[in-house]
């Protein structure tokens, strides 16, 4: 009975205590981060910081700019600092560009220090959106829908480690919100031997 008891407690005192942790919302470019984002962090009365305008106010840059001056490469290692910066802040919802999550390093810390977030989106989503604004680096090309499928085949199998995933359809964004918060307050995640936190 009492090894029972001890099993239990140990259990539960593995459970990653994710309520005071960041909210980081990754996906394509498109999938409604930043819209989706500020209208998470205003129900959940949270502050909400975007990882591409923190970029642009310390580089005094737009991101269109800073790839053409600087270069993608430069680009993503900024944008690692600014989010290892970020989560290092009280709790907050944080959208991260389209490639954050690809870096290796940027996810294993968004592992160990936030709860991360996939929106999901269908391509004819994506380009639907993408195209309202032409202020996207990555799709200047002669065929962006070509170059978002593309991504999508690179990205999202990195995208599904994120801990939970949300679809993100061409409906009202308070839809995706609500599904937010009820995954949200479902989910619980084991920790793993090594300090960092494991799938559900």
């Amino acid at each position: 009975m009492k090894k029972t008891e001890s099993a239990e407690a140990g259990a539960a005192a593995a459970v990653v205590d994710f309520e005071s942790r960041p909210i980081v919302l990754v996906g394509l470019m498109g999938a409604g981060k930043s819209s989706i984002g500020r209208r998470l962090a205003s129900q959940l009365g949270l502050p909400f910081r975007d990882a591409d305008a923190e970029i642009e106010a310390a580089s005094n840059l737009t991101v269109a700019e800073f790839f053409e001056i600087h270069g993608e490469a430069a680009f993503r290692e900024g944008e690692r600092k600014v989010i290892a910066r970020l989560l290092n802040e009280p709790r907050h919802v944080l959208a991260t560009g389209g490639g954050a999550f690809m870096n290796k390093k940027t996810r294993a810390l968004i592992s160990r220090k936030g709860c991360s977030i996939w929106l999901r989106a269908e391509l004819d989503v994506i380009y639907k959106r993408c195209m309202k604004r032409n202020n996207r680096p990555l799709l200047k090309t002669g065929n962006p829908k070509a170059t978002l499928k593309k991504l999508m085949e690179e990205r999202y199998p990195v995208y599904a480690e994120a801990d939970i995933t949300i679809d993100s359809g061409d409906g009202p964004h308070e839809i995706v919100v609500d599904k937010i918060i009820a995954a949200l307050d479902a989910f619980k995640k084991p920790a793993a031997t090594n300090g960092t936190a494991g799938k559900p």
